[in-house]
């Protein structure tokens, strides 16, 4: 089993959100670099961060705190939260050289955002769904949709997607 640490962060912190409110964030650092180093030397064989801003913006907010993570570890880390174009995926898997990005919401509005980046970054893309009562809820949680879950990941699956 590989257990894999997430940060989140919002606004440049390291936090978690009450029921995924971002009114309701509790501060657990205010060093993301430092917290990733922690994690890896506590044993994180892979380290997963979101970008909360960008989940609920649409791009990424927290820019200079992901580079800071990626040169501060040695392990593979993988970044969700915002990454709706194709130049997000580049800018992060080239250009800070993350190890795999993690797509929601584009997974379920942009069929063929989905389909570029798993042709150019076959094994460094997972898709996240996140589901509440089955079905799928996008914008890191704002809103909720009809759509299933489980047809959501079998789209993804056709399309070429190893990592749900």
């Amino acid at each position: 089993m590989i257990i894999i640490p997430a940060i989140d962060l919002k606004d440049g912190m390291c936090v978690q959100l009450v029921q995924g409110r971002m009114e309701d964030a509790t501060v657990f650092g205010t060093d993301p670099a430092e917290m990733a180093r922690r994690w890896m030397d506590e044993g994180a064989r892979w380290l997963h961060v979101v970008d909360l801003d960008g989940a609920f913006a649409g791009v990424s907010r927290n820019i200079d705190a992901i580079r800071a993570i990626r040169k501060a570890v040695r392990i593979p880390v993988e970044l969700g939260g915002g990454i709706r174009t194709m130049d997000a995926a580049v800018r992060m898997l080239d250009e800070i050289g993350l190890d795999r990005i993690v797509l929601g919401t584009a997974a379920l509005r942009d069929s063929e955002l989905v389909a570029q980046v798993v042709k150019r970054y076959t094994d460094r893309i997972a898709v996240g769904i996140d589901a509440r009562s089955g079905h799928v809820a996008v914008s890191g949680w704002a809103e909720d949709t009809e759509v299933s879950a489980i047809a959501l990941a079998l789209r993804m699956r056709d399309m070429g997607v190893k990592t749900l």
